[in-house]
């Protein structure tokens, strides 16, 4: 799996942890920044990060920022991402599990390193069951999606 990891300057210091995870668990580390904790905006690696999920050029990514909120928002105006905002690892495979999210955000500042290891590794080992109820579900959220953009009915 190609994982897509994206930062902001709050985020930054968990980001070689999350990366060193994502290999450790045999896949492949599709940097996006950022590289230092200088500010930088969280809305531009979030979109960046969004859109390459969005398009297949990673098949999920890892988003932090300092509580995780605001890169999870960002994420999620993107079509076709559903990021979620995880603290446990319940909600981490969970998520995945349930409502096939394909980005994880987390709050460096929230969590620690050890918590962050164990969030990514159940992110990345979880998969979408399928059960009937989950895609009737997914099929009202890209229907509320479309409605956004305009395009009921589609």
């Amino acid at each position: 799996m190609k994982v897509a990891v994206a930062c902001d300057h709050a985020g930054f210091p968990l980001k070689e942890t999350v990366m060193d995870v994502i290999r450790r668990l045999g896949h492949e580390v599709l940097d996006l920044g950022t590289d230092s904790t200088k500010p930088v905006d969280y809305p531009d690696y979030a979109d960046k990060l969004g859109l390459i999920v969005r398009d297949g050029e990673a098949d999920r990514g890892v988003l932090l920022c300092g509580s995780g909120v605001g890169a999870a928002v960002a994420a999620n105006k993107v079509v076709g991402i559903r990021a979620g905002l995880c603290h446990d690892a319940y909600s981490a495979h969970q998520s995945v599990e349930h409502d096939d999210v394909n980005v994880l955000a987390l709050g460096a500042r929230v969590i620690g390193p050890a918590l962050a290891v164990e969030l990514v590794q159940a992110f990345l080992n979880a998969r979408f069951t399928g059960e009937e109820r989950h895609p009737r579900r997914l099929d009202k959220i890209r229907a509320i999606e479309a409605r956004e953009m305009g395009q009921e009915g589609v």
